[in-house]
């Protein structure tokens, strides 16, 4: 996927993973004060991770697809994938990073064969995933002490 001023794509060197982290960062433990020991975990090794690369090199934003064990621990099933730790710099808002790293994410749950992809939304991030076509299911949560709602796409 391009657009003019950025581009994205599957995350996979060293420099990127440093990329994706120094964004996740940002704006989760800085921006949003969730602990680095939530931010962080077991299931960042196996997932497909996507970056949002400006025409200059700076990340602008990340997210992750989990599949496979991990999906099913997540989703109660192997067949849905799990998309998370969506995230884009204050400076990257609305440029459309954000639908661009949703589409990327699909795209591979896609090519993993997968039928639907689940997420928890921050509350205030409903409308967005929404305007994607996903649906919100069951009642409000708290992950890392902020609000979320379980959504569900599925998938062509």
């Amino acid at each position: 996927m391009t657009d003019a001023a950025f581009s994205v794509r599957v995350a996979s060197d060293e420099a990127d993973t440093a990329a994706r982290l120094e964004v996740r960062t940002e704006v989760f433990v800085v921006e949003q004060s969730v602990p680095e020991s939530v931010e962080y975990d077991a299931y960042d090794a196996d997932a497909v991770h996507v970056l949002a690369v400006a025409a200059d090199g700076a990340a602008l934003g990340t997210g992750r697809l989990l599949h496979g064990t991990a999906a099913r621990a997540k989703t109660g099933d192997p067949a849905v994938g799990s998309l998370g730790r969506l995230a884009v710099r204050k400076t990257a808002r609305g440029l459309g990073v954000g639908v661009a790293l949703v589409r990327a994410i699909e795209a591979e749950a896609v090519r993993l064969g997968l039928t639907a992809v689940d997420l928890g939304a921050q509350t205030h991030a409903v409308g967005f995933y929404e305007r994607l076509g996903y649906v919100a299911y069951g009642p409000e949560f708290r992950e890392a002490g902020i609000p979320h709602r379980a959504m569900r796409r599925p998938l062509p």
